[in-house]
């Protein structure tokens, strides 16, 4: 009897010890991992992004239905670096929250490491004369909105964060078209701020710091300069043309606005042998000669 009743419990204990090898472990949920796809308005000389460009990538995420803000640092992902190559690669890949949290996704290029979000520094050349460096100023920034996660890759299109100026010169009285090409011609673009406070989290770039001046790219056709959104007072001398040995100044005033081109059509006169010839004012005698006549 004792030896059927020992027979039974072993059964029973090799029987849930079978029960406990054969359970399976609690599915996770499945990771989504977060891709991206850039947009971006024209550039210099491209329309899009070129291989070994890096943008950088901040995702925030969503509190029920209200959106989150962007922070320095405790971002759901801060400032994950992407590199292109004929498909957008992260340093690190990074997923969605879970399967149904909205987020918002930051980008900027180029990729650096800010500080401060809400006022990155950047400045564009004051020597833009070569096109390396004229492009080395073409920040960018974009945001998408409100995204659900998804497995497909989420489009973000860039926006340029500031001007492009346009500077064609033309010849006005004095001048013919085949002079002016064959002169040694200098172009300044006078008195703006070169630097930039940047807010990652929309894109507003506030001009900073001392005016200076910059030397634009000619492309052959006209002069081109990325210039910090801001406006230029009446009077102040906005571009500078030398001709040869002779500078001319046009002091019109401006605002020059983000993701704009401005485009300055500058006609230059010829000064007769250096020296140029005009009518002045009358002078005013403001005393009264009259009198009674008898």
């Amino acid at each position: 009897m004792k030896k059927t009743f020992l027979l039974a419990l072993c059964a029973l204990a090799f029987v849930s010890c079978e029960k406990e090898n054969t359970n399976e472990p609690t599915p996770q949920p499945t990771q989504i991992p977060i891709n991206i796809e850039m947009g971006m308005y024209t550039r210099a000389t491209d329309a899009t992004f070129e291989n070994g460009d890096e943008v950088g990538i901040y995702v925030v995420n969503y509190n029920g239905g209200n959106a989150g803000v962007l922070a320095n640092e405790g971002n759901h992902a801060d400032n994950v670096r992407y590199q292109f190559s004929t498909k957008w690669t992260p340093d690190e890949e990074i997923y969605w929250k879970d399967q149904t949290t909205k987020a918002d996704i930051y980008a900027y290029y180029p990729y650096a490491q800010p500080t401060n979000v809400s006022a990155h520094n950047f400045s564009v050349n004051t020597n833009q004369s070569t096109e390396e460096a004229y492009r080395a100023g073409d920040f960018l920034w974009g945001k998408a909105a409100g995204i659900t996660p998804t497995e497909e890759a989420v489009p973000v299109t860039t926006h340029h964060t500031f001007s492009n100026a346009l500077i064609y010169i033309v010849p006005g009285d004095g001048f013919t078209a085949d002079e002016l090409a064959a002169a040694n011609i200098e172009v300044k673009l006078c008195n703006v701020k070169c630097n930039a406070d940047i807010n990652l989290a929309n894109g507003v770039a506030t001009a900073t710091g001392a005016t200076a001046d910059i030397t634009p790219w000619n492309t052959g056709a006209y002069y081109r300069a990325l210039v910090v959104p801001q406006t230029v007072a009446e009077g102040t001398g906005l571009v500078t043309i030398k001709v040869d040995d002779v500078t001319y100044t046009y002091t019109k005033g401006m605002t020059f606005k983000a993701n704009t081109q401005h485009k300055l059509t500058i006609t230059v006169n010829k000064l007769s042998n250096g020296v140029n010839i005009g009518i002045g004012d009358w002078e005013v005698d403001n005393e009264d000669y009259g009198g009674s006549a008898e």
